[in-house]
Order: structure tokens, then C-alpha cells, then sequence
């Protein structure tokens, strides 16, 4: 065996990788977001969201992106463990199709692809049609790297030494070792069945041994997934192990089929394919799926129950515990990270509504528990302001889906905003504070003002919340409607104070506390709406200031 043999093995085996990567990671961004929409909403029934599995799946090439996916859906709270267990099961189905397209041997035909895509790639103005053509392109250099790595195989076959080495591998226990260790580094069973098809083609692996080789890869391609929840809830965690428990379960399951009717299974395949040993192990490869999720299917409760006893307890949420809720520690994936982050802005705008309205009985009611509350809960607000920048610059630097690229700059604003509103609720505890060391007295007229006018404040961030959350323009008109109503209050409270003043009606201390927290409350209005605004189109913008003429 030569260098330049070895080269142009592992010179392959990159442009396979390569080209994988570029064809799933572009379908993923041509289809991402619809696809994440279609898994909201049709994963309420498990069966439904096994189907839903396998087309996703089969679309973006990928059953470890599903998975990961899943799994962010899961820590985002948008599913939970027994709807993610069906698009799991699907997901197992739908990475056959990979397979089955490698073992078609487009190699003939795959620089036209590259050709294609590189001309949509590098000369088309469309962002979207230059995704297509990163698929296009990613699809054909997938080719020229299984070609490659045929042409490189096939001076292994003269080698003595890799054909006694491989002829050897008969044990069943060690084909599945074999294929689970060189799927958990590749990260990809797709890229092991690809090379797995190829070999068998070639000769080099006997058909039977190849069944063993496929259990070894389901078993390996849970290792991405088991990553991508280090850093997620207890949920999270639990939607990787089943994903891992179904592979293990069902490959052992299969394993003691293979050993009682081995040579039966693979005769009637190798029949059904025509005689194609590569196509057979692509066939191998499906049925395998299949009959795991025919048997598990009616025991995933069981399944996702024994996930509980594996990763016990609940998360915690304790109030010096300052956690994320949506957003996990660990890899950020690219079709759920707006998402993700939309939710745990939600969360954060949340807390400062609830300080809000916290504070300003503090300050009315001259509570100073209340204010200690305050104090506390800003502190977790400042603390999910900088994990959530931090978090927004990391996706900003991903290539995500168009729509979601569009909302992203937004995101940094109401992060800021929701921020803002926090400091202006600390503000007013301070106040509060001052209020009770001081014995400054407010009339009950002046409490009553205060909170009419912190009650109209808060409505319009709840609308301006909801229609964050929602992404909907919804409440516009109200949001508008109140922001100029409490400007409006603003002026003539301010007019009425000065007044008060002026005939001495007023303890000078007590009107600098009114003053500064209703320009606080007009501020804080000002801010909701910039978060209400934040989902708009400028020619939403544009329609709005129409309506207002």
C-alpha cells in the first residue's frame, strides 16, 4: 500500500465529509425554519412526529442535525420527552436515505453537479438560490469523494495485507466495535454506511459481516447527540438517551435475530438487489431501521420512563440559582438558535415585568422586602443581559436560516430594552428605600396616580411581550394607543406636581421621588414599545405611521 494510495483514500473520505456537511447544512438553511415549524406543529402525536421525523430527516441528510434539534427543542420547552421520542424513531428511518443515494454511484455524473453549484454558489444575487447551490454543489463533491476513495480502494484490493486483514473480520462482536468507533469520530453513520458500500462493492468485506458493521454506526450516532446535551436541562439529557437507549435496545434486538437467521436475511437481500452488494448493504441498512422501530415503537413510553431512572431529579430553579431556562451551554444549534433565544428573552422580559410591578408597591407602599426582592431579582436580570449578548454574538457569527437572520438584529435591542426596564425598576427601589429611611409621606392620591399609571405601563409591556413572543404585529394599535396615553399622563402628572410646588401643597422630597418615577414609567413605556416594534417591517412601520395620519 502506497502514500499516495493512503492520500487519496483520506483525500476521499474529506471531500465525502466536506460535501455532506455543505449539502445538509444548506438544506437545513433552505428548509430550517419551515421544517422547525412543521415539527411544532405536528409533533403532538407521536406518529405523526416519527413521520415528520423521517422527512425531515430524509430532506436535510442528516439524522444527528434531527436529533440535536430535538434535543434544543426539548431544553426550549417546545416539546417534551414523548413527542420528541417519535421524531427520534423517525429520524432512524429517514438517514437511510443516504444510503440508498450513495449506493446509486453517482460518480459519473458528479462534476456536472459541482460545476452547477459552484456557478449558483459564487454568481447568483438570491441568498436562497445560492443555499440551493450549496446543496447542489455539496451533493456532487459528496460524489467525487466517494469516487475518489473507490479509485483508492481498489489498489487496496491488491494489497495482501488489507485483504487478509479485512477477510479476518468475522467476528460479529468486533464489526460492531469496528463501526461504532469510526462512526463516533466521523460524527456521521451516513459517511461509515457510505464507506461500508463501497467496500462491499469493491469485494473487500464479506455481505454478512456488513450487517454487524451497520449496528456498530446506529450505536455510534447517538455520540452527537449525548454532546449536544452536556449542556442543556435534565429533559435535554433525557432526549439523547433515548435516542441512544432505542439504538442500543434495537441493534441488540436485531444482533439476536442476525445470529439465528443470518444467511437467510442476507441471501433474500442480495436477491432483492439484484446481486449489488453495495445496494444490499444500503437495503441492509434500511431494513435494520425499520424492524427497530416496528419492535420499539410500542414501548417508547417504557423507554422514555427508564430515561428518568438514568437521569434523575428535577432542574434547579431555586432563586440564587441563576440558570437560562431555553439557552444550554453547550453547541448551539443553528435551526432552533433564535428560537431559543427568543424564548429566553420572554423570560427575561418576564422577570423585569414582574420587578416592575414589585418596585413600585415597594415604593407605595413603603415595603422594604419588596425592595430587597428587587434587588435580588435584578441581579439575575443582569446576569441573563450578559449570557444572552453573549449568546446573540455567537449566533451572529452561524449561518442560520434567512428568516431568522432578519430577526436577529432586533434581538440585540430588546435585550437592551428589557435591561433598561430592569435598571428603571432597581431605580425605583432605591426610591422606596429612601422613601422609608427618610419618613417621607406620600398622600394616597399620589400612590393612587403612581400605580394607575404603573398599571397601563405594565399592560403595554405585556402586550409588547406578547407580541414579541408570538412574533406577531397583533397588538400594535394598543401598544401605540397606551404609549401615547401614558405620555400623555406623564405631562399632566408632571404639570400637577409643579403646581402642587408651587402652593406648597408638597414635601419637596417626596415631589423629586414623584417626578423622577413617572419619567421612569413614561421611559419604561418608551421601551416596551421598542420591543413591540422590534418584529416589524420597516413597511409595517410605514403602514403604521399612515394609520396615525
Amino acid at each position: 500500500m502506497s502514500v499516495t494510495t493512503i492520500f487519496l483514500l483520506l483525500g476521499g473520505l474529506g471531500l465525502f465529509l466536506f460535501g455532506m456537511k455543505l449539502m445538509s447544512d444548506g438544506l437545513e438553511q433552505v428548509a430550517g425554519a419551515r421544517m422547525r415549524s412543521i415539527l411544532e406543529f405536528f409533533t403532538r402525536n407521536r406518529f405523526a412526529g416519527m413521520l415528520v421525523g423521517i422527512l425531515f430527516t430524509a430532506i436535510i441528510q442528516s439524522s444527528s442535525a434531527t436529533t440535536v434539534m430535538v434535543v434544543s427543542f426539548v431544553n426550549s420547552g417546545l416539546m417534551d420527552l414523548f413527542q420528541a421520542a417519535g421524531v427520534i424513531l423517525g429520524a432512524n428511518i429517514g438517514t437511510t436515505v443516504t444510503g440508498q443515494l450513495i449506493a446509486f454511484n453517482l460518480s459519473d455524473i458528479a462534476p456536472l453537479f459541482v460545476i452547477i453549484g459552484v456557478v449558483m454558489f459564487m454568481f447568483a444575487k438570491k441568498p436562497n438560490i445560492r443555499k440551493i447551490g450549496g446543496v447542489i454543489l455539496g451533493f456532487g463533491i459528496l460524489f467525487m469523494g466517494l469516487s475518489t476513495m473507490s479509485d483508492a480502494m481498489s489498489s487496496l484490493k491488491e494489497s495482501p495485507h488489507i485483504v487478509t486483514l479485512l477477510k479476518s473480520l468475522k467476528s460479529p462482536m468486533m464489526a460492531i466495535l469496528v463501526g461504532f468507533c469510526i462512526t463516533a469520530v466521523l460524527q456521521s453513520s451516513s459517511a461509515t454506511v457510505g464507506i461500508v458500500i463501497l467496500m462491499a462493492n469493491q469485494g473487500m468485506l464479506e455481505f454478512t459481516i456488513c450487517f454487524f458493521l451497520i449496528l456498530g454506526c446506529n450505536m455510534g450516532s447517538c455520540v452527537s447527540a449525548l454532546l449536544a446535551s452536556l449542556g442543556g436541562k435534565k429533559d435535554a439529557k433525557r432526549a439523547a438517551w433515548i435516542h441512544f437507549l432505542f439504538n442500543i435496545i434495537g441493534s441488540f434486538i436485531i444482533f439476536l435475530i442476525l445470529l439465528t437467521g443470518l444467511h437467510p436475511i442476507a441471501e433474500t437481500l442480495m436477491k432483492v438487489s439484484g446481486g449489488n452488494p453495495g445496494r444490499a448493504v444500503a437495503n441492509a441498512h434500511t431494513l435494520i431501521k425499520v424492524c427497530e422501530v416496528i419492535l420499539l415503537f410500542p414501548f417508547m413510553n417504557w423507554v422514555v420512563k427508564t430515561t428518568y431512572l438514568i437521569i434523575p431529579g428535577k432542574d434547579i430553579t431555586g432563586e440564587e440559582e441563576y440558570e437560562l431556562e431555553y439557552i444550554g451551554k453547550g453547541n448551539v444549534t443553528p435551526a432552533t438558535a433564535v428560537v431559543d433565544a427568543i424564548h429566553e428573552l420572554q423570560h427575561m422580559g418576564e422577570l423585569a415585568k414582574e420587578n416592575l410591578r414589585n418596585s413600585m408597591e415597594a415604593l407605595c407602599a413603603s415595603d422594604r422586602e419588596k425592595a430587597e426582592r428587587v434587588y435580588r431579582q435584578e441581579k439575575h436580570i443582569d446576569f441573563m443581559n450578559r449570557e444572552i449578548t453573549d449568546y446573540l454574538i455567537r449566533v451572529n457569527e452561524m449561518d442560520i436560516p434567512t428568516g431568522d437572520a432578519k430577526i436577529l438584529g432586533a434581538l440585540f435591542h430588546v435585550v437592551n430594552d428589557i435591561e433598561r426596564i430592569g435598571d428603571h425598576a432597581e431605580n425605583f427601589a432605591d426610591s422606596a428605600v429612601s422613601r422609608i429611611e427618610e419618613h417621607i409621606v406620600f398622600s394616597e392620591k399620589a400612590e393612587k396616580q403612581l400605580m394607575d399609571m404603573t398599571d397601563m405601563v405594565i399592560q403595554t409591556l405585556e402586550y409588547a411581550l406578547d407580541m414579541f413572543s408570538n412574533q406577531s404585529p397583533e397588538h400594535v394599535k394598543e401598544v401605540v394607543q397606551l404609549e401615547d396615553a401614558v405620555d400623555a399622563r406623564e405631562k399632566k402628572l408632571q404639570r400637577s406636581h409643579i403646581k402642587r410646588l408651587t402652593k406648597e401643597k408638597c414635601n419637596p422630597e417626596a415631589g423629586m421621588i414623584f417626578s423622577d418615577t413617572i419619567s421612569g414609567l413614561e421611559r419604561i413605556a418608551d421601551h416596551a414599545t421598542n420591543i413591540a416594534f422590534a418584529i416589524l417591517e420597516p413597511d409595517q412601520w410605514d403602514d403604521l405611521e399612515e394609520e396615525d395620519e
